[in-house]
């Protein structure tokens, strides 16, 4: 009977030639497709996986939250001004899951070497930062703790920025010129970093860094950072010290509906990121509105590195403008000595668009 069965089915397979081969491909497209988008899909978890891991070692920040408000009234109370360094030794103090808290400045300026100019992020930050991020020293030194406490003028550069500023010179020893806002400070280069490249949290290769101290007290006259790395004790305890840390800024800041502060957890964008990929993956038919859920929620995990990327960008242009204003001056000056001597050409008036 089975013989038979499978006889007549080769026989119709046989007469019926093109059907067969079509239904094949059909089948094989179909199958070769699952299997394709479910290669992408773990493909894509994993990346992201290993991004966030290169993020550091149960690395936790956190964050002040731009005020808020409704009708041009501002609700909400910015915290910045309460970001301290003694903030971050009580986060230590009464935060026993979290193993160390690094108090982080950041700002933008330009770094100058010889003719070069490369304009760059640069944090103010202490000895313990290679070790939160899992970032390893290539030439030279880090930051260490004399260097904090003396005030000294020293920087760590990415391997990106040292290749923009020397290109394939040593640059140990070297002195650079740090632009903050119009005033030029000097620095000598005792590190380079080796190369990480991009993660979630932005491209450290491009990012230089110096004492913490001499970010506040000497560029920035500010008793203020811009934010807190905290390492949890281990990965069991990491869910635990960023219950510690919220019940702790809560407590501090009076915040129970935590509107002056953001916490983000490598736990949350891992889960977040792995929830959104493998909604687009599951969803054959995603449609805008899917797309621009996920963007929203993207937007809503990543909105403090996001309002640090427009303040930069708001101090750059800020700076451009004041460059072009003092050409617009300088050529005014010699436009009008030129026209009152009559000696030599005139030079064309710089107007400021």
């Amino acid at each position: 009977m089975i013989l038979q069965s499978l006889k007549i089915a080769l026989e119709s397979l046989w007469a019926n030639k093109m059907r067969s081969f079509l239904s094949m491909l059909g089948i094989i497209i179909g199958v070769g497709a699952v299997i394709a988008i479910v290669s992408v899909g773990t493909g894509s978890t994993q990346q992201v996986t290993s991004n966030i891991a290169n993020l550091g070692s149960n690395m936790i920040t956190i964050y002040p939250k731009t005020p808020k408000g409704q009708g041009g009234q501002v609700k909400s109370v910015s915290s910045q001004d309460k970001f301290s360094l003694e903030l971050s030794d009580y986060m230590e103090k009464f935060c026993p899951s979290v193993k160390k808290v690094i108090p982080v400045k950041q700002i933008s300026g330009s770094l100058i070497s010889d003719d070069i100019n490369v304009n760059a992020t640069v944090l103010g930050t202490n000895i313990d930062y290679t070790e939160v991020n899992n970032y390893e020293v290539d030439m030279g030194n880090f930051i260490s703790d004399n260097d904090d406490e003396e005030r000294r003028q020293v920087i760590v550069l990415g391997s990106q920025l040292a290749e923009d500023l020397f290109e394939n010179d040593n640059p140990i020893g070297e002195r650079i010129k740090v632009n903050y806002e119009g005033q030029v400070y000097m620095f000598e280069v005792i590190g380079v970093m080796k190369e990480k490249g991009s993660t979630i949290g932005g491209n450290l290769d491009d990012q230089a860094y110096i004492p913490l101290s001499v970010a506040m007290d000497k560029l920035t006259n500010s008793d203020y950072v811009t934010s807190y790395i905290a390492q949890a004790a281990s990965t069991e305890k990491a869910s635990t010290a960023v219950s510690e840390l919220e019940n702790f800024m809560v407590k501090f800041l009076d915040d129970e509906d935590q509107e002056q502060f953001r916490i983000i957890s490598q736990d949350e964008i891992l889960d977040t990121v792995s929830r959104l990929v493998d909604r687009i993956a599951a969803d054959s038919n995603c449609d805008m509105q899917t797309l621009t859920e996920v963007t929203a929620e993207v937007q809503r995990l990543f909105e403090p590195q996001q309002r640090m990327f427009a303040q930069n960008v708001k101090r750059l242009i800020q700076t451009y403008e004041g460059q072009q204003r003092l050409a617009s001056a300088k050529a005014a000056t010699e436009y009008e000595i030129a026209r009152r001597t009559g000696q030599g050409d005139l030079p064309k008036p710089f107007t400021l668009l």
